[in-house]
């Protein structure tokens, strides 16, 4: 009878086993991923359809680290990926050498952690501890460490920006900002380039199509300006968002400017790439991210920004053909590494010296990062390395994973989301901030599965009480809610809902 049970115990797990290789196989799940094969943004999703869907993929299990990658073998190849390095430990601020995260660093702390910067690993450790405490500066807003960010996108900025004056501007970021900091918000991070433009002046690109209409027309003011100096009047840390890649929406017919990089590079080259309706810079391209990291030092150099913001737009598809030109060049030139591992270095590169640029200006100005909260997504479609960031000084100072489940979601249930991207934070320094979908809100979670696609419908308190559930976990420093718009000027079905659920992070806030 044992004898039996035993074999029967062994069946099971061998069969259980070949499910759970078949169902990897399957690939990742295509969560913000259209039909056609082209990840979208969320502000693209929500602007299509006014919801975001995510597809499950029951073989991505949450609870569980992904297998080692062939990390060792993009480190040795790194060099002949592009001729950049990562930055020597050295060279790389401890954790202490930046603000804390919901505060607007004054001169006196700006000083303190520059000479804090060569400090030992006790002195970074103790920098979470110190953040419970407000900062002197303008940006003062609290006495909370916790920060309290929520993202303002080039949707809500088109409908209070484009072809408006400068005082009616002026007038609506103040009650923007008046609502922002009534929820006890902290942070606001404010998309400023979305399409491979800018909303303000810039020496590389041009100005943003959301302040006119028209792609390289001059509003006659600076839109970026008020939008820091209203901010940091309220006490409000402000982050510039910044979509590195992206230069048009799968779909969208814009012309582009004579003073866009883009329209230069267009023809002749393929550091600008056509795909599926899109328009996208390269990423395997050098001059590429000489230019997305050109951008970056201006904003840092010109502007009193506290920190900059990528989300979770990198490589726009997995297709093999995207680019196939570069990678055959890379091959040429003696690289070794498989087209993902290159994509990825690719990313990695461009991270990382994003990172180094910014410390090297203000190393007060914290850089972060907000990917897909599906762990199998960012390493095999938009072939980002989060675990090797996670890992290592010198990419990021937070990552703020959208984990955009409910606690019920059948795939990727909220808790066990965030106590895998708590675990994958191996670097001391390195915050945790959680990205939450105030979006959902009232609204059916279509591929949460049966036991949860009604769960934001049936309860007005999930972000109370998603927040008290990832303030137990040991990295864990803030959160971010997407977007303004949904909280403050949600559609009408869903807006009494929003309204109790604003009014208990308000209470739970205060």
């Amino acid at each position: 009878m044992k004898k039996n049970l035993a074999a029967l115990m062994a069946a099971v797990m061998i069969l259980l086993t070949l499910s759970a290789c078949a169902e990897t196989a399957t690939g990742p799940e295509p969560e913000l991923i259209d039909g056609e094969g082209t990840v979208l943004s969320r502000e693209e999703q929500e602007e299509s359809s006014g919801y975001i869907e995510e597809m499950p993929d029951d073989g991505d299990d949450p609870t569980q680290e992904p297998e080692e990658q062939t990390g060792s073998s993009s480190s040795s190849q790194s060099s002949t990926a592009a001729s950049s390095s990562a930055p020597s430990a050295s060279s790389v601020p401890s954790s202490s050498a930046v603000s804390s995260s919901s505060s607007v660093a004054s001169s006196s702390s700006s000083s303190s952690s520059s000479s804090s910067s060569s400090s030992s690993s006790s002195s970074s450790s103790s920098s979470s501890s110190s953040s419970s405490s407000s900062s002197s500066g303008s940006g003062a807003v609290t006495n909370s460490g916790e920060y309290r960010a929520v993202w303002i996108s080039y949707l809500e900025l088109e409908g209070i920006l484009k072809n408006q004056s400068k005082s009616s501007f002026r007038s609506s970021v103040r009650d923007m900002f008046d609502n922002v900091v009534d929820l006890g918000l902290n942070t606001v991070i404010v998309q400023v380039r979305p399409f491979g433009d800018a909303i303000y002046e810039s020496s590389y690109f041009p100005w943003s199509y959301i302040c006119t209409g028209t792609e390289g027309e001059d509003p006659g003011y600076d839109p970026l300006s008020i939008l820091i100096n209203e901010a940091h009047d309220r006490g409000l840390a402000f982050e510039a968002w910044i979509n590195p890649y992206r230069i048009r929406a799968s779909g969208s017919n814009r012309a582009l400017s004579s003073d866009n990089p883009a329209a230069d590079w267009r023809d002749g080259t393929d550091y600008v790439i056509s795909y599926k309706g899109g328009l996208y810079y390269n990423p395997g391209r050098a001059k590429v991210r000489k230019l997305i990291i050109g951008g970056v030092e201006e904003l840092v150099e010109n502007y009193d920004v506290d920190g900059i913001h990528f989300d979770d737009y990198f490589y726009p598809s997995p297709d093999n053909s995207f680019d196939k030109e570069a990678y055959e060049d890379y091959e040429d030139d003696g690289g070794t590494l498989s087209l993902g591992d290159w994509r990825r270095e690719n990313v990695n590169i461009l991270v990382r010296d994003v990172y180094s640029a910014v410390k090297a200006i203000d190393s007060s100005v914290r850089f972060g990062i907000s990917p897909q909260g599906n762990t199998s997504n960012n390493y095999n479609s938009q072939y980002i390395d989060v675990d090797k960031w996670l890992s290592n000084r010198g990419y990021v100072d937070y990552i703020c994973p959208q984990i955009y489940y409910g606690f019920k979601n059948a795939s990727q249930p909220y808790e066990d989301t965030v106590a895998l991207w708590n675990k994958k934070i191996k670097a001391s320094g390195i915050d945790l901030y959680v990205g939450l979908a105030a979006y959902k809100i009232g609204v059916e979670d279509t591929w949460a599965g049966s036991s949860g696609k009604s769960e934001w419908q049936n309860n007005d308190d999930m972000m109370v009480r998603q927040v008290e559930a990832a303030r137990e976990y040991g990295k864990y420093e803030g959160f971010a809610l997407f977007s303004y718009r949904s909280l403050f000027s949600p559609v009408s079905a869903v807006k009494s809902q929003v309204k109790r659920e604003r009014s208990g992070l308000e209470e739970l806030l205060s």
